[in-house]
């Protein structure tokens, strides 16, 4: 298998929940949940904190990780997560002197993941070959079949796509498997992340490149803090895995 390097991405700034990478979540600070289950993966060499929040990049240095500085540009509320990751890739690619490894793509405020995931991704991307591997979770009750269109003035109903509201399927279990990308983990190639694969579809989702593969997650199986509320789930699954 070719190095793979974990890039954990956290920059400081967070409207929806203020400091939500260093907040305490059942005991440790977010991102460090993440950075654990890094090292913790038998596919990950090193792993790399990228952030311009220096909480953040203590925490990463004193669990283990290589903190990366991420320059400001590349922490605004508009950057983009491949521009950030590219930037760590090429520092930590440097400074470990490897050349071109497979990547893992983690988000700092994601501290509730299925155990094995990083894994499971990473071998997937290296046994076929593919250009990126994603976390998939079911879509459940909130079934692309079941959006519709409702009129702000009228009121009126009426299916998103198509002519037949909810596809004429009205029993969750008649619905066909449809999935969601869930945030639980990236993996990819050095040529897709720097977008050097022929074919590749412009657009902010390039880095992907053209053969993209999916893992899936049971429902629910991973938690990221964007709002207040997503904060005491994440407590709630952790804490009751810490009992078992």
């Amino acid at each position: 298998m070719p190095d793979t390097i974990a890039i954990i991405l956290g920059r400081g700034g967070s409207k929806g929940v203020p400091g939500k990478n260093v907040m305490p979540i059942a005991g440790k600070p977010c991102v460090r949940w993440t950075i654990d289950a890094a090292l913790a993966s038998k596919s990950v060499s090193r792993v790399l904190v990228s952030s311009d929040d220096p909480n953040v990049l203590t925490i990463a240095a004193c669990a283990g990780a290589t903190p990366i500085e991420r320059p400001a540009n590349l922490a605004t509320d508009t950057a983009r997560v491949d521009d950030a990751a590219r930037h760590a890739a090429e520092v930590g690619a440097r400074a470990l002197n490897l050349s071109r490894p497979n990547l893992v793509i983690l988000y700092a405020n994601v501290p509730v993941r299925p155990a094995g995931l990083i894994d499971r991704a990473a071998d997937l991307l290296a046994s076929t070959n593919c250009d990126s591997v994603q976390s998939y979770a079911p879509v459940g009750k909130f079934h692309p079949w079941w959006i519709a269109r409702v009129d702000p003035t009228t009121s009126q109903v009426r299916p998103w796509e198509g002519d037949v509201l909810n596809h004429n399927v009205f029993r969750r279990q008649d619905l066909p498997p449809a999935h969601i990308p869930d945030g639980g983990v990236i993996a990819l190639t050095w040529r897709s992340l720097f977008c050097e694969v022929d074919g590749a579809q412009d657009g902010p989702h390039r880095f992907f490149g053209v053969d993209r593969r999916g893992v899936i997650n049971p429902e629910g199986s991973v938690v990221d803090i964007d709002a207040p509320e997503d904060v005491m789930v994440a407590e709630a699954v952790l804490k009751r895995a810490m009992e078992r």
